[in-house]
């Protein structure tokens, strides 16, 4: 048992200005009080792709007026608040230099406690907010940035299994759109032409099916996926369908084989659990697709299957507000202001990077 609390989240770490106040409450269960998310969908569709300036600087011009909002949908005031829970990484360095940077002044301010949230913790509390998920469980991260299979083992506990050896899942679906004429965001449109594919036309690879490892690779599925295009020119309709429908049917593939194995290593590991659940969460977890092979796979292996509502999936504040009351719950110290955002910010800080660091630390 222990006190209600209300916190206020914050996220900007993409192309998605949002805010909301979520509850806490002495049971340890949540709700969402006031959620506000304004997408930047219209400023960047022109480029095919987010601009981190034009991102930026929509935020200021947005976020001030959206956290009003979501206090006000809440029925609450700042002064009902017991801390502030800001995105602090990874993402857009702008965007979160603006989210973080009103997350402190709103901290000073009032006096309230600030937690400089990953986003990707975001992402893998969710579960917790939406179902009272127990520890531990898997995660499937599956956006525009990350593609890895984790095991949450408690806040601020992650242990990552397998990560993408080169694209992202969620940037193959927006390259192949991209090469096929398709509007952004592209995982949306390819789902959409793949529903009068066929399937069956082309056999495009399947990445690390069958390897030991419980890594992800998609840039070669990409190449296949060009080639077969410009094999084409000029495509018809029925070509892009085609291929968007058999591009989605070999990513559905692959991941029934890396997934399945990170299943059977989870009964293993922890074969105490009586009830193991898989998580999917991130951007591309809206696709149904995905969604409906993952289901079948949790089926067969004993599994509860958790897809949280599909505004939770994506970029959103809730999530935010709620890994800050749980950090806040756990008795985690919050974050001096000084704390500075970081654009990358693995959540296993153990694992192995495989994609590379540099002066602004490992991508994944």
């Amino acid at each position: 048992m222990s006190s209600p609390m209300r916190i206020l989240g914050i996220e900007t770490s993409c192309d998605e200005t949002a805010a909301s106040v979520v509850l806490r409450d002495e049971n340890g269960q949540g709700s969402i009080l006031g959620d506000v998310v304004l997408s930047q969908l219209e400023e960047h569709s022109a480029y095919g792709g987010v601009v981190p300036e034009i991102a930026a600087r929509a935020h200021v011009e947005a976020l001030d007026t959206l956290i009003e909002e979501a206090l006000l949908r809440a029925g609450v005031t700042l002064d009902d608040i017991d801390a502030i829970a800001a995105t602090s990484g990874p993402g857009l360095i702008g965007g979160l230099i603006v989210g973080l940077m009103t997350g402190k002044a709103i901290a000073r301010a009032t006096g309230k406690p600030l937690y400089a949230v990953n986003h990707l913790e975001g992402h893998a509390l969710t579960a917790r907010l939406t179902d009272g998920l127990s520890f531990p469980y898997l995660m499937l991260l599956v956006s525009g940035g990350h593609t890895q299979l984790i095991l949450v083992k408690g806040v601020g506990d992650y242990e990552r299994w397998g990560t993408t050896i080169d694209d992202a899942l969620g940037e193959a679906f927006d390259k192949t759109a991209k090469l096929l004429g398709l509007p952004y965001p592209g995982g949306p449109a390819v789902e959409r032409a793949a529903v009068n594919g066929n399937a069956e036309r082309f056999n495009f690879p399947r990445p690390l099916v069958g390897d030991a490892r419980l890594d992800f690779s998609f840039s070669g599925l990409k190449t296949a996926v060009r080639q077969a295009a410009q094999s084409l020119e000029p495509v018809t309709e029925q070509d892009i369908a085609d291929i968007c429908a058999s591009f989605q049917r070999a990513i559905s593939r692959t991941l029934k084989d890396r997934i399945g194995r990170g299943l059977k290593r989870f009964k293993t590991d922890h074969a105490s659990v009586e009830k193991p659940a898989l998580v999917v969460a991130g951007g591309v977890a809206a696709n149904q697709v995905l969604r409906a092979t993952l289901q079948e796979l949790c089926d067969r292996n004993g599994f509860d299957f958790i897809a949280p509502p599909l505004a939770l999936c994506t970029d959103n504040a809730a999530m935010i507000a709620w890994a800050g009351a749980e950090r806040f719950a756990a008795g985690l110290p919050a974050d001096d202001l000084d704390v500075a955002p970081r654009s990358r910010w693995p959540l296993d800080h153990q694992a192995q990077t495989l994609l590379g660091s540099g002066k602004r630390g490992a991508k994944a």
